[in-house]
């Protein structure tokens, strides 16, 4: 008969441990999927509100999306489609799956994401007077990360009405400080595109941009490479290869 403090016995109580913490936390897992499901499709509504500028009143943040509508919109396009359903649809997962998406050529991709979803979801935000504002899911590559957030441009399709990141993994105090509210408030009010083009302006500049400037955005002390980043991403969904089509289509009642 075996010790009670034989190897053979101290490995068979090691392994039997080991099972239960697995069932344990399998279990917590399945259990806990459904809810950690409906957190991320709660967080993300409400960064697409906070870009959006619409305030989630007495926490019911279910009451405040309701003055949004997503879209699906064709990329090649640049018109909407019906083509999946919004509930269940996922940019981020149709952006890696082949079928879903299309490869982006070294000069296309300036945000550095390799692929881009060949459909990808807007929010609408109408009122009486017809549409408000839209938000736009944009992505790209900084110094360490993806970072992936909303623009939301206001009625005339220029006007930044607000912007903001809810992934990103940028050092803290330097490219993180793209999640420093007095940055991106410089973000309101800027216009993407100039009165004779149709490539966007928008971008950081290195150092305090100038009050008067329409299209220049604070740079990100210390950290160079993420304002260059965010540049590049900014840009790209908002150019050619981006959502400017889909823009001018909607501008123009077409979409």
């Amino acid at each position: 008969m075996a010790s009670k403090d034989s190897i053979s016995r101290t490995v068979m109580v090691a392994l039997a441990l080991c099972v239960v913490c697995s069932v344990v936390v399998s279990s917590a897992a399945v259990v806990l999927k459904e809810q950690q499901v409906a957190n991320a499709a709660n967080e993300k509504k409400a960064n697409i509100l906070a870009a959006a500028g619409i305030a989630v009143v007495d926490g019911d943040l279910d009451a405040a999306f309701a003055q949004v509508t997503p879209k699906l919109v064709d990329m090649a396009t640049g018109q909407f489609t019906d083509a999946f359903d919004t509930n269940v649809y996922d940019d981020v997962k149709a952006a890696k799956d082949p079928a879903l998406s299309v490869a982006l050529t070294g000069d296309q991709d300036i945000a550095s994401i390799r692929r881009q979803a060949k459909i990808r979801t807007v929010y609408l935000v109408e009122g009486d007077n017809g549409l408000e504002k839209v938000v736009l899911p944009v992505h790209g590559y900084g110094l360490w990360s993806t970072l992936y957030g909303f623009i939301a441009l206001e009625a005339d399709l220029n006007t930044v009405a607000g912007l903001g990141f809810y992934s990103h993994a940028e050092t803290p105090g330097l490219g993180g400080e793209v999640d420093n509210p007095r940055w991106k408030a410089v973000w309101n009010g800027k216009q993407v595109f100039g009165a004779d083009t149709s490539e966007p302006l928008i971008g950081l500049i290195k150092g305090t941009a100038s009050p008067s400037s329409k299209h220049d955005i604070d740079g990100l002390a210390g950290a160079t490479l993420t304002s260059v980043g965010v540049t590049n991403l900014v840009r790209f969904w908002m150019g050619k290869d981006g959502f400017a089509p889909f823009l001018a289509n909607l501008k123009a009642g077409e979409a």
